[in-house]
């Protein structure tokens, strides 16, 4: 299993970011992925699941602002990020039944 984030950058408070996670090695029909970010002197946190169903989640921080969707046939998932606001600063990694991705990095000032 292989799964690669992109789409961090530095923005200001207010802007918008789109994260992408492409998976490769595992059947991407059937799946529960999900969003955890890290930030400075945190402990990871849950962001967003999806699932092959569509069923999605969002942690109370991010709920109206983000949004997690799926393309299969990409096999990826994305995270479009609205409202930023600095405590969103965080490293964000891409999860997947016990594998996770390098993670990328989401700086808002």
């Amino acid at each position: 299993v292989q799964l690669v984030e992109s789409g961090g950058g530095s923005v200001q408070a207010g802007g918008s970011l789109r994260l992408s996670c492409t998976a490769s090695g595992f059947d991407f029909d059937v799946f529960d992925m999900g969003w955890y970010r890290q930030g400075p002197g945190n402990e990871c946190e849950l962001v967003s699941t999806i699932s092959s169903d569509r069923t999605t989640y969002y942690a109370d921080s991010v709920k109206d602002r983000f949004t997690i969707s799926q393309n299969t046939e990409k096999n990826t998932i994305y995270l479009q990020m609205n409202g930023l606001k600095p405590e969103d600063t965080a490293m964000y990694y891409c999860a997947y039944d016990g594998y996770w991705g390098h993670g990328t990095q989401v700086t808002v000032s």
